[in-house]
């Protein structure tokens, strides 16, 4: 708009365009914009530069096709997803059910849904600062055996205990024992987005004067150093002893003894996580 002004003022369009430095033809192009705005309009608006079409985008068929059969019960993506491919031999991804009904208004998200911030995610200077915890399952559902399991980003010092339940209470439970067995003093709790993570366990956690932070959806990387841990358990304690809770109640915290004292990682250039904690002061 400053450039048009520039023009209406008396200055030529090539004066104007070298003085912003743009070409002759985008100026003129913004003086016959302006020509169609109102004379006390202050701002030129931006056209958007987003196609009309996309050469991969659904046919208006198929929107229609979804359209009538969520018009007939309000089903959800899922089912209407389902009936495309058996009722109607239309062959679209569940995403794309999603993203249409989006587009048409039609899908709306529960008002009870949660919404997590993602804040910065802190840097593990010293022990304590960043912390991460996860659970892991054994077994099939009728005999699944449960743990939870901790580790500290900057020293890899780790902790972990067998679990008769996974939820927001026993979580609670793990993370005060953990705090009571680590060395140092936490700061940031990390996890993702289980339902033993969920409200009540992060008012547990800011009550105890601690910060929350849950990891991206669908992003198990973000947690990267306690999924690897697990995989640590699993294979050095888990996988050779019983699948019994007696056995994993005995030799799980013989092995975190061993872990955080003894193995050499290679992450800590083969040092221990306690001689880690001992040569950087924690939070």
């Amino acid at each position: 708009m400053e450039a048009v002004r520039l023009v209406q003022s008396g200055w030529s369009v090539r004066a104007v365009a070298r003085h912003f430095g743009f070409t002759h033809s985008a100026v003129v192009k913004w003086v016959a914009r302006a020509k169609l705005l109102h004379h006390n309009s202050q701002f030129l608006p931006t056209r958007s530069s987003r196609p009309d079409h996309h050469p991969n985008e659904i046919d208006l068929e198929i929107v229609k096709q979804i359209l009538e059969l969520r018009s007939e019960r309000s089903q959800c993506a899922e089912i209407l997803h389902h009936r495309l491919g058996t009722e109607r031999n239309i062959v679209v991804s569940l995403s794309t059910v999603k993203r249409i009904l989006k587009r048409y208004g039609i899908s709306k998200y529960s008002k009870w849904k949660k919404w997590h911030q993602y804040p910065e995610r802190p840097m593990p200077e010293k022990p304590g600062w960043l912390v991460e915890i996860d659970a892991v399952h054994e077994g099939i559902p009728a005999e699944r055996l449960s743990a939870y399991a901790l580790i500290d980003v900057c020293s890899r010092w780790a902790y972990a205990e067998p679990a008769l339940a996974v939820n927001c209470r026993a979580t609670s439970s793990f993370m005060r024992t953990a705090r009571e067995q680590a060395p140092f003093s936490f700061k940031t709790i990390q996890t993702d987005h289980g339902s033993e993570f969920a409200k009540w366990f992060t008012k547990i956690t800011i009550h105890d004067g601690l910060e929350h932070r849950h990891t991206r959806v669908r992003t198990p990387t973000d947690n990267a150093h306690v999924e690897r841990f697990i995989q640590t358990l699993q294979k050095e304690c888990l996988h050779r002893i019983p699948r019994t809770m007696e056995a994993w109640q005995k030799e799980i915290p013989e092995f975190i003894q061993y872990y955080n004292t003894e193995r050499p990682h290679m992450g800590l250039n083969f040092k221990t996580p306690m001689e880690i904690i001992k040569a950087v002061p924690s939070y």
